[in-house]
């Protein structure tokens, strides 16, 4: 009896480490707008779902780091689906603080760009599996605005 037991864990152990899992990329990561509190950029994440249902979404963690620093932080709970059989994109808000931009002066001071470096965790739920989280990294550097930007309807772009 433990024989089939075990023949059964093996089982269920060997289909669950060969399904499809859904695939991340963050395409894209852009200054949105100045605001009084920070700055606020957005990364975009696409996402392709392999399955044929829908699959909800737990959370989604980042982590914005410049110059071996933390400058930002935050979850999103909760925020929506992955469609089944398609590609999902999300939309990932990150707010950085004035006061941290102060700090990192000598590394914009020399290009008016921040060399970054963002970790996104997109937790899912998975039948049978449950919550898994797919880590996302990307590094590269963003622009800062100008004064002139502050007033221009198009701010300056990343490079992601």
């Amino acid at each position: 009896m433990a024989g089939l037991i075990d023949k059964a864990k093996n089982y269920v152990a060997e289909k669950v480490a060969n399904m499809p899992m859904p695939v991340a990329t963050v395409t894209d990561v852009d200054l949105k707008g100045v605001g009084i509190e920070g700055i606020n950029y957005g990364a975009k994440v696409s996402v392709d779902n392999p399955y044929t249902h829908s699959i909800p979404i737990c959370e989604i963690s980042y982590t914005l780091k410049s110059a071996d620093r933390v400058i930002a932080t935050g979850t999103i709970p909760d925020p929506g689906s992955l469609v089944g059989k398609d590609k999902t994109i999300l939309d990932v808000p990150v707010k950085v603080p004035h006061s941290v931009l102060v700090s990192l002066a000598r590394d914009i001071g020399s290009d008016w760009d921040i060399d970054y470096e963002l970790h996104i965790g997109l937790t899912i739920d998975l039948p049978v599996v449950g919550n898994f989280t797919i880590p996302l990294s990307t590094k590269g550097e963003i622009k800062l605005p100008t004064l002139s930007d502050l007033w221009s309807k198009n701010p300056p772009q990343s490079s992601v």
